[in-house]
């Protein structure tokens, strides 16, 4: 019982938010640095940018949608920094890698990549083609590894090159003067699965594993560089609109089409841009993990007292709050 007591508060603990943080409390950890950002053309992506330009961080920006590329890199007209942008798509490893050396080309240096380009899917094991599944890890997972491994060697050299060295050779402690880290985008559904999404659970809990061994690597290595896994729940933005699916999760009672979307959307409630500057302020504290809104640490404290039932009792609270959610009378219609 203590185990499972102690498992619970640390959960909640790392992320109560005992203060609200501002761009100005962190800013000195991003400015004149440079990041590059996947999927900056909306949701997170875009935030980020903008918070990181108000700090005074040179962005790099990505996305597969050259419309909404353009529309994050006009909002950041007027900030002192430079921007660019690339359209990009993240599945593809060479243009990854083409990618971070254009970043390097035009800005000198880079400091930070997040990770933050992902898709969703909602079908089945069963139902769901070798080619969906694909689609998925391409982008959810494949997409964060190339981007890792591209970034991963530029970021290194780049805090190498601001080391400073004190004390004598014998007991000399490693010092930078410019930061590191890699962002990566997992999942309140990389901590617990769910019913329909085997496909994007596969993903995210790939994300996590990578993520989370790289940061030891880093640990061992003190090369000033770190990694942190981020974790949020649900979230405002266009994920759920660009999701694929099929009507094989009707066997298991979920909706499809513009039901399944409607639906998934009522999940989103957290503010992007509240979960932009969480996510900075976790690297900038160099978090190994950080979960974002209620849902995501609440469900995290279940899976870890529960980790073998944790499905059920969910589903069972899910049960009970639809049992007990007041219903909608529809009002009498008033006679002509």
């Amino acid at each position: 019982m203590l185990n499972n007591v102690t498992s619970i508060a640390t959960s909640l603990r790392q992320h109560l938010p005992f203060h609200t943080t501002i761009d100005q409390d962190i800013a000195p950890y991003y400015h004149n640095h440079v990041a590059a950002i996947t999927g900056a053309g909306s949701g997170m992506g875009r935030e980020l940018a903008i918070h990181l330009a108000k700090m005074g961080c040179h962005v790099a920006l990505s996305d597969i949608n050259a419309a909404q590329l353009a529309q994050t890199k006009e909002l950041l007209v007027g900030y002192a920094i430079k921007a660019t942008m690339t359209v990009l798509d993240v599945s593809d490893n060479k243009a990854v890698e083409a990618w971070a050396d254009s970043v390097m080309a035009d800005h000198g240096k880079v400091n930070f990549i997040f990770n933050n380009a992902g898709v969703a899917l909602y079908s089945t094991v069963e139902g769901s083609s070798i080619s969906e599944l694909e689609w998925v890890m391409d982008i959810n997972f494949w997409g964060v590894v190339y981007g890792t491994k591209a970034f991963l060697p530029l970021i290194k050299n780049s805090v190498k090159q601001s080391e400073s060295t004190n004390g004598s050779k014998k007991n000399r402690s490693r010092q930078f003067n410019e930061h590191g880290h890699i962002i990566n985008i997992s999942s309140l559904f990389g901590l617990t699965a769910q019913p329909s999404q085997s496909a994007y659970n596969a993903s995210k809990f790939a994300v996590r594993g990578f993520t989370e061994s790289l940061r030891q690597e880093l640990d061992i290595q003190r090369c000033g560089v770190s990694a942190t896994c981020i974790h949020p729940g649900g979230i405002k933005t266009n994920i759920a609109n660009s999701a694929r699916g099929n009507d094989s999760i009707n066997d298991i009672g979920m909706r499809t089409g513009p039901k399944a979307i409607q639906s998934f959307n009522k999940f989103l409630k957290f503010d992007a841009g509240h979960a932009a500057l969480i996510i900075l302020q976790a690297a900038a504290t160099n978090q190994p993990r950080c979960l974002i809104g209620n849902d995501a640490k609440i469900i995290d404290a279940v899976q870890r007292v529960f980790p073998a039932t944790y499905s059920q009792i969910l589903n069972d609270v899910h049960t009970l709050s639809r049992k007990l959610k007041p219903r909608r009378h529809k009002k009498p219609s008033t006679p002509k």
